[in-house]
């Protein structure tokens, strides 16, 4: 959820409710939604009917669920994105050169989502997705984001989220994070070691076009691939060179 609003419309807070819970289990039926939601059957139909009507939701024998139309929004607010315009070309090249799974993220509401991904004959299966939104702190793509933001913006989204913990290795101390994102801003780039997923590592840069920060790539493999005693330097080199040549594409567009 975004920041509380000022005066919150009740009526879109409802519809929004039977959205997201058609989101989270993929279709219902009113008699569902009635269990579930502190709604009557009379105002969830009335908010099923509206959103059919503008064709977000269809209806399927008795069970409702959400229609493409938010692929449709979705996709226009991504199209419009100059690291996701510009960025999927260099994704696609990072991944076919590495073999790995490339991706681009940008920090919205305090958290990555997932831009685009891009998979090399040995990319890992994964839970991440497009449109998917994960903390910063415990990934070496959010970590290259949060080491380019200012101090007090990191300290928002610190006290909003917190510094949950995924694994054993997930940094959920302020200090500690504090001192690896001043790491990240003498390297130019993040890495990341079994913080969110046990014996998955991953290296992210971030881009950034005069100063202002747009997002990041990474790319992301198991351990063995990209080293577990030290990070590959000459794979730490392909993703720093792709975030600078597409920092350049957006800059002379």
């Amino acid at each position: 959820m975004g920041p509380e609003a000022n005066h919150p419309v009740r009526t879109t807070e409802k519809s929004l409710a039977v959205v997201e819970h058609l989101d989270e289990t993929d279709g219902a039926r009113i008699k569902d939604l009635e269990a579930e939601l502190d709604m009557t059957k009379g105002a969830i139909h009335n908010h099923l009917s509206t959103l059919r009507e503008h064709g977000y939701v269809v209806k399927e024998g008795e069970e409702y669920r959400l229609s493409f139309e938010f692929l449709t929004l979705g996709g226009r607010v991504r199209s419009r994105t100059p690291l996701y315009e510009f960025g999927r070309a260099k994704a696609d090249q990072l991944a076919a050169d590495t073999d790995m799974l490339a991706n681009l993220m940008i920090e919205e509401d305090g958290r990555g989502v997932y831009l685009y991904q891009a998979r090399g004959d040995y990319a890992v299966n994964l839970d991440t997705h497009v449109g998917y939104r994960i903390p910063l702190h415990n990934i070496a793509i959010g970590k290259a984001i949060l080491a380019y933001l200012p101090d007090e913006r990191v300290d928002e989204i610190v006290d909003r989220w917190g510094l949950p913990a995924a694994t054993e290795k997930t940094i959920t101390d302020r200090e500690a994070l504090s001192e690896q994102l001043e790491t990240v801003r003498e390297r130019g780039y993040a890495t990341e070691h079994g913080e969110r997923t046990e014996s998955l590592a991953c290296i992210g840069a971030p881009v950034r076009v005069d100063g202002e920060l747009l997002g990041a790539i990474s790319i992301s493999a198991p351990t063995h691939r990209l080293g577990t005693d030290g990070f590959d330097e000459e794979i730490i080199g392909e993703v720093q060179s792709t975030a600078n040549e597409l920092a350049l594409d957006i800059k002379y567009k």
